[in-house]
């Protein structure tokens, strides 16, 4: 099979979002109401997530809206939106809570980090995000390009930024056969080689500071797309890894070129009881930096939970040894 060859609704530029707004979806206001009920009576706060079961939530008619957008993200155009979730007169470790009762519903969490964490915050607290063990999660940065390490990540917002912070979103299967057309050389060294990923120091005991796989390979006549700038220059500071080809930064510059072209590139700015969902082997994100408030209860936060769903497709060959 061949980029060319690859036909999927996932592949969008970004007017086809602008134009068809089926990718979004509306939490009612019973709906939330409800869903609010579900979260308030469930939540102890001396209680572990991982005590809490998918029975522990009836989350109403909204989960019919969540599970939708969830198929939309996973098998359609592989990023979805949905407004209106609970915000008001929930706390903020209710709305963690709510995000865990979503991925409850929806498959099994994935670990995001050595120390396990299965669900973080998205909120400033002072990471470069360019070090060692840089994480764009933990900072206000500037992000590249990049995927989760899961096959679908979902980003509940809890508070903005006072300013910035505008979340941007290309497709993989897109940019890739834009790459086919323009450069067919390049589509081939990031479909061949391998490119090296830094763990940022998050390997286990009997892993290697790093891991290798080419930017796209395919499986079951599915297309999968990987890439993060950042982890690919931390890689080549490690021993051990080979230096990048003088084609492979030729395809990374262009890749990244084409990712920001406006005609391929969405943006967005996810406001308070947004939750967006976006598959990581069609799509990349990024976002802008951000100025915070001052005041603790106002600043920038986010859930953020990694997903294996309960139908989750089969990954190349070479994926398998990060995943």
């Amino acid at each position: 099979m061949t980029i060319k060859d690859f036909d999927t609704r996932a592949a969008w530029r970004a007017g086809d979002l602008q134009a068809d707004r089926s990718w979004e979806f509306h939490v009612d206001d019973k709906a939330r109401e409800q869903m609010t009920r579900a979260i308030n009576k469930a939540f102890d706060p001396a209680r572990p997530l991982f005590d809490y079961t998918m029975d522990d939530f009836d989350l109403g008619p909204a989960w019919d809206t969540i599970a939708a957008a969830i198929r939309e993200a996973y098998h359609g155009r592989g990023i979805a939106l949905v407004h209106g979730l609970p915000r008001d007169g929930i706390t903020e470790q209710e709305f963690e809570l709510m995000n865990w009762a979503i991925g409850l519903h929806s498959g099994v969490a994935r670990p995001q980090g050595k120390m396990s964490q299965y669900i973080s915050p998205v909120r400033d607290v002072g990471t470069d995000y360019r070090a060692s063990n840089g994480r764009g999660y933990s900072s206000n940065a500037k992000l590249d390009f990049h995927t989760d390490g899961c096959d679908f990540v979902t980003l509940a917002c809890y508070n903005k930024a006072k300013s910035g912070g505008q979340s941007m979103i290309s497709s993989s299967v897109k940019a890739f056969q834009v790459m086919l057309e323009e450069r067919p050389d390049l589509a081939e060294v990031a479909h061949y080689t391998n490119y090296c990923f830094s763990r940022q120091q998050e390997a286990a005991e009997d892993e290697a500071p790093f891991y290798a796989q080419p930017l796209i390979d395919f499986a079951d006549g599915r297309l999968f797309g990987k890439w993060n700038r950042n982890r690919v220059q931390s890689a080549q500071n490690l021993d051990g890894v080979p230096k990048l080809t003088d084609e492979q930064r030729d395809a990374m510059e262009l890749l990244d070129e084409i990712l920001n072209r406006p005609e391929y590139m969405y943006t967005m700015y996810l406001q308070p009881g947004d939750l967006q969902i976006l598959n990581n082997h069609v799509m990349l994100h990024s976002r802008t930096d951000y100025v915070d408030y001052d005041e603790p209860e106002k600043k920038r936060l986010l859930s953020r939970l990694w997903m294996a769903p309960k139908d989750s497709v089969r990954l190349p060959v070479s994926w398998g040894h990060f995943f």
